[in-house]
Formats: structure tokens, C-alpha cells, sequence
């Protein structure tokens, strides 16, 4: 990757929310297109652009566990028109196209989204299965994803000793920890008693998550991750210093300055355990920094399961070119 600097708003991919739309082409509107049969799509139904139809059908084979046979060479053409001839290979054009039965939500987590969408007096969209159109969850998550990596961005061009370092330094520790650095200012906006991260007027639960494509196997780790850091009831000031500890990792690919940057973070290190020692009394504090430790373990297998996550909902990082260079 060539640029001039992490730090140009005008030149940094790292700053810019993506190529600009040409008039030509905000004007022409595209319709899309269900990818299983063709028909018109209504929205993003478990993971995939499809009609109501495929939607339908695809949630009510997976429920009742039907066993499809193909009568022929389990190759029948699936399209709007025929699309009822063949289950069997209707719900093999289904997987093909990456729509997961996983993303198909029980009866308690329908209940629980209702009731959620009942607070935010959303209107009541179409289906079970997703919010689409304005209401997926998929365009708030790229929205973001934005949002915070500028963030993480913004903090590390305030540290005199980030900026000294040379440019490719720079962007390979962005490159290494800003996920880990979006979880640990995520935190501050969570609440341990509802479980949500209350963004300003926007409040998002794992059950949202899930209607943008993450899997349990990272949202339910990920939860306890930010319970377990909630419940240590950082300061402020150990929120800024343990989010720098993060940054300056010299463990970080393409890293050329390793001695300098394994200094500083010892230095934060070392502030912030004083700083524990002093502001924590005991005995709640005396375990506090180990637990910091434990917790940041917890916080790189995290990211390694995001990272593959992000990889695996493909709408998501072409929706945010930031995100997709940061796992790239």
C-alpha cells in the first residue's frame, strides 16, 4: 500500500469514507435482484439479497427439517418462473448463494427484537427474519465501523510519539489494533444492566448483530468480553492509557522502530498500573491490573474471530473502504 500519510486527511485512504458517487451514477437507480431465482429483491435475507419468496421458503425448509429429493440431475434451472418445480434444488441454490441457517432466529429472539423495535417505535417491517431496506442493520454497522476507526485514528494522531514514528510504522500499528481499540472505547457506551451500547440515539444489542451477518461464536464472547471490562469500572484515564497500550505494539507486521515503540508501551504499562495503585483501593484494586492483562488476552482472540467474521460478510467491508484496509 502506497500513501503519503495515515495522518493526510486529503491524500489517506484512512481518512476518506470512499470514492466519490459521480452524478451519472446517483442518478440510475439499479433494481436488485433476488440471487436465488431473479425476482425483484426486497433486502438482505439471512446474509443474501433475495426476494420474499426465497425468503420464505428458505426459513420454512430449515424449520421443519425437510428432506428434499430431486426428481432429475439436481441441476434444474431456478428461476422466477420456476422456482416451484424443484425444492430440492431451490434450497441447494439457496445455500450456494450463502444464505445460513444460523441467521434464522428462534421464537425468544423474534420476541426479544419486537419488543427492542417496539422501543425504538420503528415501524413494523415486512418478515421475520430481517429489517430491510432503511432498517437493515447492515448500513448502521458499516456507518460505524467508520465512525470509530476515525476515532482510533483521531487518538493516535494526538500522541507526539505515534507521530514521530515513520509513515509505514504508522499505518502498521493502526493496521494491528484499531478493532481491538474500537472494543475498548465500544465499552465506554455499554451498559452492564441492559446490555446494550447506547450510541447517542442509536442503541445496538448482539441481537442486532447477528441481522448483520456476526455469528454467536463471536457475538456471545464478545458480550461477556464487555461485561467482564465494564464491571472493573475503569476511569477515564485508564480507558485512554490501556487503548495506547494496544496501539503501541511492536509485535505488529512490517513494524521497523521495534525498540522505540516496545519502550513507550512499557512506559504506558507502567503508568497505568500507578495509576491503578493509586486510584483503586483496596482490596478491589489489587487485582485490577492483572485482570486488564487476562482481559486483553480474551480481546486479541476476539479480534481474530472478527477479522473473519468481517471477511465473511462481504457487504459489509466493501460498504466501508476504511474497514477494508484495516483487515487487509
Amino acid at each position: 500500500m502506497s500513501v503519503s500519510s495515515p495522518l493526510d486527511v486529503e491524500n489517506s485512504p484512512w481518512m476518506l469514507p470512499g470514492p466519490p458517487v459521480t452524478e451519472e451514477e446517483d442518478t440510475e437507480p439499479r433494481e436488485k435482484v433476488c440471487a436465488v431465482c431473479g425476482d425483484r429483491a426486497t433486502g438482505y435475507h439471512f446474509h443474501v439479497m433475495t426476494c420474499e419468496g426465497c425468503k420464505g421458503f428458505f426459513r420454512r425448509s430449515i424449520n421443519k427439517g425437510v428432506h428434499f429429493t430431486c426428481p432429475f440431475t439436481r441441476s434444474c434451472p431456478i428461476t422466477k418462473a420456476k422456482r416451484r418445480q424443484c425444492q430440492a434444488c431451490r434450497l441447494q441454490k439457496c445455500l450456494d448463494v450463502g444464505m445460513r441457517k444460523d441467521m434464522i432466529l428462534s421464537e425468544e429472539a423474534l420476541r426479544q427484537r419486537r419488543a427492542l423495535r417496539g422501543q425504538r417505535r420503528l415501524p413494523d417491517c415486512p418478515g421475520e427474519d430481517v429489517l430491510p431496506g432503511v432498517f437493515s442493520m447492515l448500513p448502521h454497522f458499516a456507518d460505524l465501523s467508520t465512525f470509530m476507526i476515525q476515532q482510533v485514528i483521531n487518538f493516535a494522531k494526538e500522541i507526539p510519539a505515534f507521530r514521530s514514528l515513520p509513515i509505514d510504522d504508522q499505518i502498521s500499528l493502526l493496521k494491528g489494533a484499531t478493532l481491538e481499540i474500537c472494543q475498548v472505547q465500544f465499552n465506554t457506551v455499554f451498559n452492564a444492566e441492559t446490555n446494550a451500547w447506547e450510541c447517542g440515539q442509536h442503541c445496538y444489542t448482539i441481537q442486532d448483530g447477528a441481522l448483520a451477518g456476526f455469528q454467536q461464536i463471536y457475538l456471545e464472547p464478545l458480550l461477556k468480553f464487555h461485561i467482564s471490562l465494564k464491571k472493573l469500572q475503569l476511569h477515564e484515564a485508564e480507558y485512554v492509557l490501556l487503548q495506547a497500550m494496544l496501539l503501541f505494539s511492536p509485535d505488529h507486521a512490517s513494524i521497523t522502530q521495534h525498540e522505540f515503540i516496545d519502550q513507550f508501551q512499557e512506559k504506558v504499562a507502567l503508568t497505568l498500573k500507578s495509576y491503578i495503585d493509586h486510584q483503586h483501593a483496596m482490596p478491589e484494586g489489587r487485582f485490577l491490573y492483572a485482570k486488564l492483562l487476562l482481559l486483553l488476552t480474551e480481546l486479541q482472540t476476539l479480534k481474530v474471530e472478527n477479522t473473519r467474521q468481517i471477511l465473511h460478510i462481504q457487504d459489509l467491508s466493501s460498504m466501508t473502504p476504511l474497514l477494508s484496509e484495516i483487515i487487509s
